[in-house]
């Protein structure tokens, strides 16, 4: 194996994609940024990742400095390291998405950082690489949204079918069947009715439903999978 003698420097960063859903619409969490370059233009939570820290814990840290939240499920999905990608050091970027549930988050969101909620259809320009990171969270969201029961976190606990099909539209940008997508989540044993209907909407109401993870996991280990395609 050749011997570097004079590796050039490179920056590793992380940047996260913070998704929320809010009244039929998916949204995105975006913030002003506090350094030059680019001084004040939108951009996702990034920062770099610090001498002794591991990749996942420089996410989480980012996350939380830059909006306050804490607890935040971050998954790593993809890499981002177009020579020139940036204006600064060579930099390479390990990008993060998370799945909140909006109205909650909202609420422990920090008022000392400029982070706010923008439509995930119209996301303003962001610095660098940042809208392209976005389209790729989209795409990988789809993806898990269709073979994992993922998007259950976007949701409040108790929900109703209605809410359930209204966000897997906003996920997919598209009307769905009510009734063949009804059908499909009349199979899921970890779909469990409640005892309690939303009566916001109509005087009949509609039933709320919780999602068990644990009945999912028991059933997944059985050889159970989770396909639930628009």
């Amino acid at each position: 194996m050749a011997k570097h003698t004079h590796p050039d420097r490179l920056l590793l960063a992380v940047d996260c994609i913070i998704i929320g859903f809010l009244n039929g619409q998916l949204n995105l969490l975006v913030t002003r940024r506090d350094q030059e370059p680019r001084l004040g233009e939108w951009s996702l939570m990034g920062g770099l990742v610090v001498k002794g820290e591991s990749i996942d814990a420089a996410a989480a840290r980012v996350t939380h400095e830059l909006t306050g939240l804490e607890n935040v499920y971050l998954e790593q999905f993809q890499a981002f390291g177009d020579v020139g990608r940036t204006e600064e050091e060579r930099t390479v970027s390990l990008a993060y998405y998370a799945l909140v549930n909006q109205e909650s988050a909202t609420s422990q969101l920090s008022e000392h950082h400029d982070a706010r909620w923008v439509s995930i259809r119209d996301v303003p320009a962001l610095v660098f690489d940042h809208n392209k990171m976005v389209e790729a969270a989209l795409v990988r969201l789809r993806y898990r949204a269709t073979h994992e029961p993922v998007a259950f976190a976007l949701l409040p606990k108790k929900f109703t079918l209605t809410q359930l099909q209204s966000l897997y539209e906003a996920i997919f940008d598209r009307p769905i069947d009510p009734g063949n997508f009804r059908r499909r989540l009349r199979k899921m044993d970890y779909l469990e009715r409640q005892n309690e209907k939303d009566v916001t909407t109509s005087r009949k109401g509609s039933w709320y439903y919780t999602y068990n993870a644990e009945v999912y996991e028991e059933m997944k280990a059985a050889g159970e999978e989770f396909l639930l395609k628009p």
